[in-house]
């Protein structure tokens, strides 16, 4: 069974994307693009303060590469 998201802020998903090697390579208002240089990319919602929706979550984790448990050992 899928591990449960715990309630994440986007610091905390930017501080594991750029673990993995993740750059920001723009940023258009609250929304920051990260590529990685094997060219995968993703895009997170910064809203200083507020959680990210689990929908959101699951698809940044997905879009980069890793499944829930290895993002959840990475936090």
């Amino acid at each position: 069974m899928p591990a449960k998201l715990p309630a994440t802020d986007s610091r905390q998903v930017v501080k594991v994307l750029k673990n993995l090697g993740f750059q920001l390579i723009r940023q258009s208002g609250s929304h920051a693009t990260y590529r990685h240089p094997d060219g995968r990319w993703t895009i997170v919602s910064v809203h200083p303060g507020k959680t990210i929706p689990k929908g959101t979550l699951r698809k940044i984790i997905r879009d980069a590469g890793l499944t829930v448990d290895e993002f959840l050992d990475m936090m």
